[in-house]
């Protein structure tokens, strides 16, 4: 049952650092839940904890999918495109659109860390993160 465990971790790991890393080395991923959605087929959810260490940040990406964040602890800047950037702190929320590019996610702080869950809605089988060009 721990082998079991072990590998669906490390498989839902995989999917955040799915073709070159939207997830900075700099961030520590915890995979807490990978399951599909009864009644809805072709949908799973992922659930994971993020923590951005001091300073840290993940690269622009995209989800493809429904993303709903809640932080824990620290202070977070969150930016999808098209819209301005927000600085979320503990108990507050961000949501992610299939069609949302996340420009920024990062930890607004250079000396604590910032911790968030992230819960994610998705078609099965397909990455959770997909990275996408810096703007120039």
């Amino acid at each position: 049952m721990r082998s079991m465990t072990l590998m669906a971790c490390a498989a839902t790991l995989s999917m955040f650092t799915t073709a070159g890393s939207a997830v900075a080395a700099d961030a520590i991923v915890k995979p807490l839940l990978q399951q599909d959605l009864p009644g809805i087929p072709g949908k799973e959810v992922v659930m994971s904890t993020v923590e951005y260490l001091p300073g840290g940040a993940s690269m622009p990406h995209r989800h493809d999918a429904e993303v709903f964040v809640y932080v824990l602890e620290g202070s977070l800047l969150m930016q999808v495109d098209g819209k301005p950037p927000v600085t979320l702190g503990p108990g507050q929320t961000f949501h992610e659109s299939p069609s949302d590019v996340h420009r920024q996610s990062a930890n607004a702080s250079k000396t604590a860390p910032a911790k968030f869950v992230a819960f994610i809605v998705k078609d099965k089988g397909k990455p959770v993160t997909t990275p996408v060009a810096a703007k120039p």
